[in-house]
């Protein structure tokens, strides 16, 4: 989906209903270079389609030979760099407006990962990770199943973004993997999300409600499926969700020096290999296109070094997961090596993903 989609939710042929200040300023800055276009348009064929009308040879017209003019020669030269000059300077304006990033009232890092969305709020001290939410079954089996779309399918997401309304915030962009976009048309926002480079954007949401967009750089195998969701929320409504989702990361933090029993890593993992790793590698660990099976694989039965050493790192069409735990890559590498027909007697702890970071 583009910064701009032509096609809005309610079935127009024009960009998506402005939601804030800057996407109102990109509406009426494509109006306005459209008119510009069409009067130049008209102008000019118009002289053009006269010119060969009324001096058709069928008229009794023939061609005459004609050197250069000087006097049309710098009016064709002026009256263009004139017109790109007042198109030029109201999307300057735009385009400065869009990288004002100063003042941010709030902060959050977003992150591309194949495939989906990490976001990390920097003002309060937690994170979570937006994936799909649309089941994959529905998707892959679709027409077997005869199952209806939903109104908002591949437009769902299991954690939304959460802002308030009338504050100015502030995104900072990175990649965890390969370069993805993040890209929101309500809002007039497009930002690259490139490894290694952090890039900033910003919007003011202008009303509470729920918006959405997704990746807009083609990303890999699944880059249609990494929506993202917005909601706009009253900012007493923020304060609250910020105060639950603080309680909860606390919560859900792991004590880095457990030491976890292999009964533990296996639960664990597979809640791990669920959520980050079946669409690749499948349910049962069969493997599809670029991406190896885990069952009977030499990965999985090999030496458990090598296989920590691909998770973090990546290998081939497979991300580097840095995003992850130490907790969570000890457990799904675990779990891999206990299931889909693999009986190794082997066990990582989260110390030992420490270590390898290093």
């Amino acid at each position: 989906m583009p910064a701009c989609s032509f096609a809005n939710i309610n079935g127009r042929y024009n960009f998506q209903t402005p939601q804030t200040l800057i996407a109102h300023d990109i509406n009426n800055l494509h109006a306005w270079i459209m008119g510009v276009i069409a009067v130049i348009f008209v102008a000019v064929f118009g002289v053009m389609f006269y010119s060969i009308f009324k001096h058709r040879k069928s008229s009794g017209h023939s061609a005459r030979h004609f050197h250069e003019n000087t006097t049309v020669e710098v009016l064709w030269t002026l009256i263009p760099a004139l017109i790109l000059v007042v198109m030029a300077w109201p999307a300057a304006k735009v385009v400065l407006a869009q990288k004002d990033t100063r003042d941010a009232e709030v902060t959050i890092k977003a992150t591309g990962y194949q495939w989906f969305w990490g976001y990390d709020y920097l003002d309060y001290g937690f994170g979570y990770k937006s994936k799909l939410a649309t089941p994959r079954e529905q998707i892959e089996n679709y027409k077997d199943q005869g199952q209806a779309k939903g109104e908002h399918y591949l437009l769902e997401v299991t954690e939304p973004l959460v802002v308030p309304v009338g504050t100015k915030v502030r995104i900072l962009t990175t990649s965890n993997d390969v370069i993805h976009s993040w890209g929101m048309p309500a809002f007039g926002v497009k930002q690259d999300a490139i490894p290694g480079f952090i890039r900033d954007t910003w919007f003011k949401a202008d009303r509470v409600g729920t918006f959405r967009g997704q990746c807009v750089e083609l990303c890999g195998r699944d880059h249609g499926f990494m929506p993202i969701v917005i909601n706009v929320v009253a900012k007493n409504d923020f304060k609250t969700w910020v105060d639950k989702k603080q309680k909860e990361a606390k919560a859900a933090a792991d004590d880095p020096n457990k030491v976890w029993k292999l009964d533990e890593l296996i639960a664990r993992g597979k809640t791990v290999y669920d959520a980050n790793c079946a669409a690749c590698h499948k349910a049962d660990g069969a493997g599809g296109g670029p991406f190896p099976a885990l069952a009977g694989s030499k990965i999985a039965n090999g030496p458990i070094a090598g296989h920590l050493g691909i998770v973090l790192h990546g290998k081939g069409a497979m991300p580097a997961w840095q995003g992850l735990s130490d907790t969570e890559i000890a457990a799904v590498i675990t779990y891999e090596r206990h299931s889909f027909g693999n009986k190794m007697t082997d066990m990582l702890q989260p110390k030992d993903v420490k270590a390898a970071r290093k």
